[in-house]
């Protein structure tokens, strides 16, 4: 939006035309949305409270949880509207792909808004019923993966990359739409799994998002795109202004977050912030870099799959409680060692996955 202004003001003094640069553009996403987030972080913190919209906490769960109880949740509507007032404010909102991350984010966080709200001001224990969870999950990653398969131009935008192997990829014509789907909707919920303490999910998420900010830029710029052996999709660096305002909200939103926390994300952010990394490796064409780069949110989703198989069949548990985060806390590990190693895991898989640019 305020590009269109820096423009028109450009004819009367040529240092407007400096917001054209994408990289200040996304300096200033970061620093909006962090803005945004201290600015109206505290009272809505104070509404949640006022409203009793409060966390409920497993009586089966590591009894240091107990006293969480009541905390105000639902805080990640806060994220939802600094990375969509910065995204609106930065971007060339003439662009298809911005608009495109920016609504299935802002979908998905509907959905998690409407679980929210069943469980915790209608006191309906399930919430959203999970096949109508699903179903609308299905129905927004279906419409995203269809339209971006419409929108490709070349091979290579609809190709799945293998990473740190130089020219190779997989041509996958219209299973390009299954892989889309998948990678955004398993991605949401991967990152769902992983809310389960103060902080534990909002900083990988801002670690990733960052990591794949650079592959949206080195995607969007022909040059660097050719040099590096990745994907050129024309347009996609609008992107990046997107992924910094993910980065700033998020930070803003860990101010309030970290341990002990004093609001927690719900769904409303927790499904809104996966399927903005999945939508995002998907437009760059780097999924299974996401795969390697979020390896704590699969490894948290992975775990609940294996407990829940294990039990089914054998009747006994491969963990103490899943999802992984709770095993270690039930194994004598205090909250903030578990979240900050965590943290440490993914610092180091980001590493791992920003080396595929040159390792090829």
């Amino acid at each position: 939006m305020l590009l269109y202004l820096t423009d028109w003001l450009t004819q009367f003094s040529s240092g407007f035309s400096v917001f054209r640069y994408l990289t200040l553009r996304g300096i200033l996403g970061v620093l909006t949305a962090l803005i945004i987030s201290f600015v109206i972080g505290p009272a809505m913190i104070r509404r949640l409270r006022q409203y009793k919209i409060g966390q409920t906490v497993r009586d089966d769960g590591p009894q240091s949880h107990l006293s969480k109880a009541g905390t105000p949740t639902m805080g990640g509507a806060l994220m939802l509207v600094g990375v969509g007032i910065s995204t609106l404010l930065w971007s060339n909102l003439a662009n298809v792909y911005v608009w495109i991350v920016l609504l299935v984010t802002l979908a998905f966080g509907v959905i998690g808004l409407v679980d929210d709200y069943k469980k915790l001001v209608l006191r309906n224990p399930r919430g959203l019923a999970a096949r109508y969870k699903y179903l609308w999950q299905s129905v927004v990653g279906l419409i995203a993966a269809i339209l971006l398969f419409v929108l490709a131009e070349t091979p290579a935008e609809t190709a799945l990359l293998i990473p740190y192997l130089k020219d190779v990829s997989l041509q996958l014509g219209p299973w390009y739409i299954l892989l889309t789907y998948l990678v955004i909707v398993g991605s949401s919920n991967a990152v769902n799994l992983t809310d389960g303490l103060d902080g534990l999910a909002v900083m990988p998420t801002v670690l990733v998002a960052g990591a794949l900010g650079i592959f949206v830029y080195a995607s969007g710029h022909a040059n660097f795109a050719d040099y590096l052996r990745i994907p050129s999709v024309p347009g996609v660096g609008e992107v990046v202004v997107f992924c910094s305002a993910l980065v700033g909200a998020g930070l803003g939103f860990l101010w309030f977050n970290a341990y002990p926390a004093q609001v927690f994300m719900g769904d409303v952010g927790a499904l809104a912030l996966g399927a903005a990394l999945g939508v995002v490796a998907v437009v760059v064409r780097q999924e299974l870099v996401l795969l390697i780069m979020g390896g704590v949110f699969v490894a948290e989703t992975l775990s609940v799959m294996l407990q829940v198989a294990s039990f089914k069949m054998t009747g006994k548990r491969i963990f103490r409680m899943a999802p992984l985060h709770h095993h270690f806390e039930l194994q004598g590990w205090p909250e903030p060692r578990v979240i900050v190693r965590f943290w440490i895991v993914t610092v180091i898989l980001v590493l791992v996955g920003l080396a595929s640019l040159k390792i090829r």
